[in-house]
């Protein structure tokens, strides 16, 4: 986002602002300070410009209780004048971009300069065609033609070199696209509810406009910045703005401004815009950020390492990653900017950890990659060794001058082969496979109502051990109905009639439910004829409005006539109330409170209750236990929802302490008991039935009665009758796992948790405590992966501690789904089961990749460096092994990480945290398959000639043409890994490969398609490729061998594993060793694998540098003469640097000692050893 764009967007503001001021009261400037006050200031500055919010009100034209018109034209105005609500993104990279990052990859680095220099060196001629005596250099082969065509090697390698950049970059472009794709998707299906022409109405939130009358309730994430007009307990969370933890009480005259992306904690309220999009205070906050953006990249690169650029740079990876390019609002970065910065990165730092899949591949990586590194190291130091031998020491040549570049070229076409093994050798696939993998996943998910939030969240899922889900609304249908009610001493076992409630009675509840509910919630008529009517707002208020709605009653009357302001005071529902009360002032200026909540709580507070007759009588402390057992338990072990419903009378005079909530909720009349049902969603006992085979513990933590809890969990089938397990009430566990103290202990919690499966009557943090228990428990073997759902503003905390949390899309609030990595966007629990089949699947894709990937490594390693090591010359040429790498990296990435997922899936336990990779049946497969390909590989090589009747290729001198014998080998080489590929799909020893490969036709094209690329490279590649093209019996021969595969790869899956006892060492070097410090000490920054190598370079650069940097200082100094307290003091500066990146070992003045005793040694060391400090 430039500056460009938003001065342009001021100044087109400031031109419009001056034609328009007269329309409106007030300009965008006006407004816009008006909103960068607080408290009393704003309160103030409102009543002296506009005299009080109503004069606001008619100064932006619209009314604070009918809303804006909401006519086209004036809206098109508003959107002109004071902008729209929406914040534009920053541009995306381009394809350029994107290119000249693939171009950073060190081996491509490598290719490009060797093939430049032998493009070089393929043009120079030495002077006077006398290197006839260079050694071995010219063999007979070599004719005028052959020696033109030396410069097409280099161009070769060059081309392929840009096929891997473009093919990489565009992979990158299209993750990117598809992530901007989710993004904006996400962003269209926020909605928020505005009043417009007197209507109640839910509009997207870009549509917004200044002058909007917007109604906010409990759990909103708010869209703009407005003044807070009228409400009631209205507690704000501003952390994203101010970093204060603390909530905000929000009030008419105290405290008005309501700021865009703060999230409401509690209460309800109706606000008026006055800013949008880029002129709220998020938005000015992300106009900064965005034009911060470029200027740091300016500053990056003039090459200044400053801390912010190293978030920066650290932040754009991430991008990359993709796994950031995904929150669901800007607000994520808004945070940034503030004070929590620390915070912010260590909760990056945390979600980075917990991928296990990338801990164990970037580790996987980096060893193969060594390995690689030296296996290509040792082939050209042996090339180079026995090509100087031959020429010099066995047949006694002298160096020539005239010679030198002959043998440069030599030199060179070693050094290319040698960066060849390097290339093949290093899997950059892997992060390829895993990005489309993942990516394709995501895109998959979305049908099955996943919108997966963080990449990583997907994969993690697949290793899930426990869920811990909500009741209501994931497990339930939450759709609230009214069962049974107990009135006037009677206990009706379904709707009672009108006729045989009191009249006083009826009216009593009728005013207590419509009054007492917030008057966002209603019933309206059903969308379809015949269906179920429509419920808005809260569901278990829905059920009691069509409770009133069943009696014939209705509310709406009794709302008209006491509209929501005329509400004296309201006491909000929260987690720690469990009840919700309303007072009204009667026409005598008495007051009257309505209060209803859970049964067992309101019961608590009554001391009358209202008879058969209307009448109130005395409710007494044992009246109250028989209620419990002859009422409320009993509509509990039927699975419902019990509710109270009771009132209170104050006198006028002395007017009641409305702030002593104790005093006030005490002493109330019972009017009436209501049993209300949530069936439990019809899917929901099958979809945990599979979890539970998948080796999934479902536990079900809600606020309900622990009867009705019970009940609806023997329904869903999580627990079953006669089964040994724990159903607990939240005080209950909290007294068991906590110490005299009162402090939690984590062995207490192990007691419990692996039997408890039910925790009813739970607070929020109780929740988060049994999540964060079950995550740190070190009883079991497995560290366990737990999955957390959740729908309140309250659930935040448990989302966010839990591995992978699930949001609710309809019923969850914004708090809520800013918490989760995924949304469930039909609220269903049977869609978890998906997303574990789909993590699952993801890891298998990595697997079956991985064991397609490492066959070919290990072949193509080792046939280059024998070949190397035997014949002077790689069987397989730079440009053939390059080819090679594209099929096995990037095709391969392709066609095996998109496999769909089955069923199978599910009746595996999960494989947990430390399960290696490779599995032992893997490393059979690959070690197996390595062994065929060698087999047949070398004895091409060294008898191939003699089978097929054509000329030996070995020992072919510089420049000669292709021979047969080496596209023989290349070919084949390449039926094996196609046939392999195959091969790859099973990894758990199956026998049938081919089970379900028309389900995947991407497979099925990349496999053919590769087969078609290679006929055209064999017979029209000619030099560049170093082939020539084959008879059909040759092709045969090929393809037979290649066929032989399949055939291997049931001779290998008839060997049992359980025998192979040695394989077993092998696969667990992918195991992701826990570091144990890191594990103590949670705080500590978690960096994974990668990050922790790449993080290692820099700091030893730095070191080596600044180390440098003083000793040369130190040596000036001596050499001037001056006192050498600037190098101290620059020492001890360069030291505190340093100490933000990582603990330095050693003292600064050691190396000042160092520097005093000798100065020539300092440099030595300065040049060769940043680390040798005690020299004598």
């Amino acid at each position: 986002m430039g500056d460009m764009t938003n001065s342009d967007f001021y100044s087109k503001n400031q031109r419009n602002e001056a034609n328009h001021a007269g329309e409106f009261g007030c300009t965008l400037q006006e407004l816009r300070s008006l909103m960068e006050l607080r408290g009393t200031e704003a309160v103030v500055k409102i009543k002296e410009t506009y005299g009080e919010t109503e004069g606001l009100c008619r100064h932006l034209k619209t009314s604070p209780t009918e809303g804006l018109a909401g006519t086209a034209a004036d809206l098109e105005k508003r959107k002109l004048i004071f902008g729209k609500n929406f914040i534009p993104p920053k541009k995306p990279k381009t394809f350029i971009q994107l290119v000249w990052e693939a171009l950073q990859d060190v081996t491509l680095i490598i290719l490009e300069i060797a093939a430049i220099i032998s493009l070089g060196l393929s043009f120079y001629q030495p002077p006077g065609e006398g290197n006839e005596g260079c050694g071995t250099a010219t063999g007979g082969a070599e004719d005028e033609g052959e020696a033109e065509a030396g410069w097409i090697e280099g161009a070769a390698i060059l081309l392929s070199v840009i096929c891997v950049v473009l093919v990489t970059a565009f992979n990158d472009w299209s993750k990117e696209k598809q992530f901007r794709g989710l993004q904006s998707r996400i962003e269209q299906e926020q909605k928020f509810t505005v009043v417009r022409g007197g209507q109640v109405i839910q509009i997207p939130v870009a549509e917004i406009v200044v002058g909007d009358i917007a109604q906010v309730k409990y759990g909103d994430l708010l869209p703009a910045d407005g003044i807070f007009i009228q409400g009631n307990d209205l507690k704000i969370d501003e952390s994203s703005l101010t970093g204060e933890s603390d909530q905000v009480r929000k009030s008419v005259d105290k405290d008005p401004m309501l700021l865009s992306g703060t999230h409401v904690m509690e209460g309800s309220g109706r606000m008026l815009v006055t800013a949008v999009g880029v002129n709220s205070q998020t938005g000015i906050i992300f106009t900064l950020l965005g034009a911060g953006g470029e200027e740091e990249e300016k500053k990056d690169k003039k090459g200044k390492m400053q801390d912010g650029n190293m978030e920066n740079s650290q932040n754009k990876a991430k991008q990359q990653d993709g796994a950031a390019a995904m929150e669901m609002q800007p607000l994520k970065s808004a945070e940034g900017g503030e004070g929590d910065d620390k915070d912010k990165k260590k909760s990056n730092m945390h979600k980075k950890e917990k991928s296990v899949l990338q801990g164990k591949l970037t580790k996987l990586a980096v060893q193969i990659g060594k390995a690689g590194l030296v296996m290509s190291a040792i082939t050209v130091i042996i090339l180079v060794l026995y090509f100087a031998i031959d020429t010099f020491v066995v047949n006694k040549k002298p160096w020539l001058p005239e010679c030198t570049p002959v043998y440069v070229q030599y030199f060179v076409k070693f050094f290319i082969i040698g960066v060849t093994v390097l290339v093949v050798a290093v899997p950059e696939g892997l992060p390829l496979a895993v990005t489309i993998s993942l990516a394709y996943s995501v895109k998959k998910m979305m049908k099955d109502n996943n919108l997966v939030r963080h990449l990583d969240a997907c994969e993690t899922m697949g290793n899930a051990t426990a869920i811990c889900s909500d009741k209501t609304g994931t497990l339930t249908t939450n759709r609230m109905t009214v069962v049974q009610a107990y009135v006037g001493d009677v206990h009706y076992k379904e709707i009672p009639d009108p006729d045989s409630v009191p009249a006083k009675t009826l009216e009593l509840l009728v005013n207590a439910i419509a009054i007492n509910s917030a008057y966002t919630t209603k019933i309206l008529p059903p969308e379809k004829e015949g269906g179920l009517p429509r419920q808005v707002g809260n569901k278990t208020e829905c059920g009691l409005l069509g409770f009133v709605l069943d009696l014939k009653q209705d509310y709406e009357p009794v709302r008209n006539l006491i509209p929501e302001e005329k509400l004296y005071k309201v006491y909000t529902f929260n987690s720690v109330r469990k009840s919700m009360s309303t007072v009204i002032k009667m026409p005598d200026g008495s007051f009257r409170m309505y209060s209803k909540g859970a049964s067992e709580i309101v019961l608590k507070k009554c001391s009358r209750i209202l008879n058969s007759a209307g009448e109130p009588r005395i409710f007494r402390p044992r009246d109250r236990d028989e209620m419990v057992k002859k009422v409320i338990e009993p509509m509990a072990c039927d699975g419902l929802r019990t509710i109270c419903v009771a009132f209170r009378d104050f006198n006028s005079s002395p007017e009641p302490d409305w702030d002593n909530e104790n005093d006030i909720l005490s002493d109330l009349t019972c009017i009436c008991v209501v049993g209300i049902e949530d069936p439990v969603r019809p899917e929901v006992p099958e979809a945990i039935r599979k979890c539970q085979r998948a080796g999934i513990t479902v536990r079900m933590v809600t606020g309900d009665n622990i009867n009705t809890a019970r009940a609806i969990a023997i329904k869903c089938g999580i627990i079953h009758p006669g089964e040994d397990f724990l159903c607990l009430e939240g005080k209950e566990f909290n007294r068991r796992i906590r110490n005299e103290k009162g402090e939690i202990e984590q062995e207490r919690i192990d007691k419990i948790w692996p039997k408890l499966r039910v925790l009813a009557r739970s607070s929020p943090t109780d929740k988060h405590t049994l999540v964060k228990g079950i995550i740190d428990s070190t009883q079991v073997e497995q560290r366990q992966v737990v999955a957390v759902t959740g729908d309140g503003t309250n659930d935040g905390p448990a989302l966010k501690k839990a591995d992978v949390g699930f949001a609710m899309g309809i019923a969850g609030t914004d708090v809520a789904k800013e918490a989760s990595d995924i949304i469930l966007t039909d609220d269903n629990f049977s869609s978890i089961v998906k997303a574990v089949m789909w993590g699952r699947n993801v890891y298998d894709s990595i697997s079956k990749f991985l064991q397609f990937q490492l066959t070919v490594n290990i072949v193509a390693v080792i046939v280059a460096f024998t070949g190397a090591c035997i014949t002077q010359d790689s069987p397989l040429k730079a440009v053939q092994m390059l080819w090679v790498n594209l099929i096995m990296d990037t095709f391969a990435s392709l066609a095996l990480a998109t496999e769909p997922p089955t069923e199978a899936l599910l009746l595996r336990k999960p494989y947990g945290r430390n399960k290696p990779l490779i599995s032992r049946t893997m490393m059979k497969n690959i070690l197996g398959h390595a062994v065929y390909q060698l087999t047949l590989i070398f004895t091409l090589l060294f008898v191939g000639e003699k089978m097929f009747k054509i000329d030996s290729g070995r020992n072919a001198p510089l420049h000669s043409p292709p021979s047969e014998h080496y596209t023989i080998i290349f070919n084949t080489f390449v039926m094996m890994q196609l046939f392999n590929e195959i091969n790859a799909r099973k990894i758990h020893g199956e026998r049938n490969v081919f089970d379900g490969i028309f389900r995947n036709p991407i497979f099925c094209t990349i496999v053919l398609g590769t087969f078609a690329i290679q006929i055209v490279i064999v017979q029209f590649g000619g030099k560049p490729f170093s082939c020539s093209p084959l008879q059909l019996d040759q092709w045969m021969w090929c393809v037979f061998i290649g066929l032989g595969e399949l055939v291997w790869g049931q001779v290998i899956a008839t060997i049992p594993t359980s025998r192979l006892k040695f394989l077993k060492e092998a696969g667990r070097l992918t195991e992701k060793e826990e570091v144990p410090e890191e594990e103590l000490n949670e705080d500590v920054e978690e960096i994974d694998h990668a990050e922790r190598e790449l993080r290692r370079g820099q700091i030893l650069w730095f070191r080596g540098l600044n180390r440098i940097q003083t000793q040369i200082e130190v040596v000036n100094t001596f050499k001037s003469g001056t006192s050498f307290q600037g190098a101290l003091r620059r020492q001890s500066s360069v030291t505190s640097q340093t100490q933000d990146v990582t603990n330095i070992s050693s003292p600064s003045h050691v190396s000042l000692s160092n520097a005093l005793s000798s100065p020539t040694s300092t440099s030595a060391a300065a040049a060769g050893h940043p680390r040798r400090e005690g020299i004598p």
